[in-house]
């Protein structure tokens, strides 16, 4: 009988285990990209009972790299919606690498209108190096679609909790990521431009992409201090992908916690909080100065 394979010993674990002690936000970008961490679609089968996918923008299409549909936390209906990368060759052809195209984003505002309707949470979960930058997503109107995402999420009367569970890349990521709450996992990152492409551009070498990991902080750690985010969600130890049970589990807790923290809002709170927010980022001043 073929002894079974030491999860710690893999590859990409060792890989990125072994990065220098310096340089945390290269090691954390490596475990966010680990071809084992757990998906969008193991969390919602983890926490979400009943869950009913719905398909379709209404405009164009399906875009299967964002699942998005109705479902329980907790004994309450939820929206939750999902960037999904896929874990084999097929899926992830299928789920084109977790980029969505404008008919996601389409999608994701449907779901997120729909849930507003009937005066349900919203939850997302993020996990995409970026939204596709394809000659047919630009035709469809990329930028558009998620422009538009982020004006109409700043007014939904639902409260939206959202959650960075790998990579949260540019604008791919923000379109589903206007939120009262915004949470990361110990190990994702969120970012403006992915590692390579900014060593590509400001080094002129891509392979210094560990450096601009470091210039850009972006892990969880440098984006609650610099107050973008409202909590880390703790990992096991080495990362998400050696126990995804309690990976899944824990990322549960802080959603109820959040959801509690929401619950009694009346409508008018829940979009003034999220408002307020988002204003409140890169202001540095505590007051005018005349």
């Amino acid at each position: 009988m073929a002894e079974e394979e030491d999860p710690v010993l893999d590859e990409a674990t060792t890989e990125a285990l072994t990065q220098p002690v310096d340089n945390p936000s290269w090691r954390r970008v490596k475990l966010a990209r680990h071809p084992k961490r757990p998906h969008s679609r193991d969390y919602i089968q983890g926490l979400i009972t009943s869950f009913e996918e719905l398909h379709g923008d209404r405009y164009f299409g399906d875009d299967p790299s964002i699942m998005g549909g109705m479902g329980f936390f907790g004994g309450k209906p939820v929206m939750i919606i999902a960037q999904q990368k896929g874990r084999d060759t097929k899926e992830k052809l299928l789920r084109n690498f977790g980029m969505p195209k404008p008919e996601g984003y389409r999608k994701a505002l449907r779901l997120m209108r729909l849930a507003a309707k009937f005066h349900r949470p919203i939850i997302t979960l993020i996990d995409t190096p970026g939204a596709y930058p394809g000659i047919d997503a630009e035709e469809r109107g990329q930028a558009e679609a998620i422009a538009y995402n982020l004006r109409e999420m700043s007014r939904l009367s639902s409260p939206i909790v959202a959650f960075v569970i790998g990579e949260g890349g540019s604008g791919g990521a923000l379109g589903i990521g206007v939120a009262n709450r915004v949470y990361m996992l110990e190990n994702a990152y969120y970012s403006v431009i992915s590692p390579e492409s900014c060593a590509a551009i400001i080094y002129r070498d891509s392979g210094k992409a560990p450096e601009a990991a470091a210039a850009l902080r972006m892990t969880a750690a440098d984006l609650l201090e610099m107050k973008l985010i409202d909590g880390i969600v703790p990992e096991p130890a080495e990362g998400a992908h050696l126990d995804p049970d309690a990976a899944i589990a824990s990322l549960g807790e802080t959603l109820r916690r959040a959801l509690d923290e929401l619950s009694g809002m009346r409508a008018e709170t829940v979009i003034e909080q999220r408002y307020n927010k988002y204003r409140q980022m890169g202001n540095f001043f505590s007051e005018v100065l005349l």
